[in-house]
């Protein structure tokens, strides 16, 4: 069996436009100056605890509590608002996991910073329920890069290291894969720049190079 972890936000889905309103949302709320959007975008991946912390070492914890509370309650709002819209999939998605799935060797699952209820909100209005076999989220586990998302997905779907690869767009996301002892496809459509993605086995332009990129991590595995 072989099993690819998907990262969501910038991999799966370009949920940037939600993140960041969300995130002025909360800083406006505290009164607050809002990071830039570079600034914003390069923390997506991480929990958001560290994402505060990344962004305003310098506050007290008390106020970065609050503003992830401010950034939690923010996003709810607009993802009711908007529904699936809010964090549309990138072209293709759909169509590669449909693939993905039809094949009987392959697992699919999703390592994600995103909370479970914000997880499965998003898995249900795409409807996306079928595919994913193990889902990881920031309600259990230490912040990307620590290993500990992808250890447990292994767990989960019953395969080692060797059998698995993570997909990604952040550099968090590569080193966590790098931590957990498996392979790191990087996608450069998203939120980090290729060129950040050091640990990547090999980093993919277009969700079509998909399907042959894995099957080359997987020829040199075996």
């Amino acid at each position: 069996m072989r099993l690819v972890v998907f990262d969501v936000d910038g991999t799966l889905v370009d949920s940037q436009a939600s993140i960041v309103a969300a995130m002025t949302g909360a800083f406006g709320a505290e009164g607050l100056p809002v990071p830039d959007r570079a600034a914003i975008l390069s923390i997506v991946g991480l929990s958001l605890d560290h994402a505060m912390l990344r962004l305003v070492p310098e506050l007290a914890a008390e106020t970065r509590a609050r503003l992830v509370e401010g950034y939690k309650a923010a996003y709810h709002a607009h993802r009711l608002a908007q529904g699936a819209a809010h964090s549309p999939l990138f072209p293709g998605i759909g169509d590669m996991l449909e693939r993905l799935a039809a094949r009987p060797e392959v697992l699919i699952g999703v390592a994600t910073g995103k909370s479970r209820r914000g997880l499965d909100a998003l898995i249900e209005a795409h409807g996306l329920e079928r595919y994913f076999v193990t889902r990881q989220v920031a309600d259990d586990h230490p912040s990307k890069p620590h290993p500990a998302m992808l250890l447990a997905a292994l767990d989960e779907a019953g395969v080692g290291a060797d059998a698995a690869v993570m997909v990604g767009d952040t550099s968090y996301d590569m080193d966590m894969a790098q931590a957990a002892g498996v392979t790191g496809l990087g996608v450069s459509w998203g939120y980090h720049a290729p060129e950040a993605l050091s640990n990547a086995a090999s980093v993919i332009h277009q969700i079509g190079d998909l399907p042959m990129a894995l099957e080359r991590i997987w020829e040199m595995t075996e």
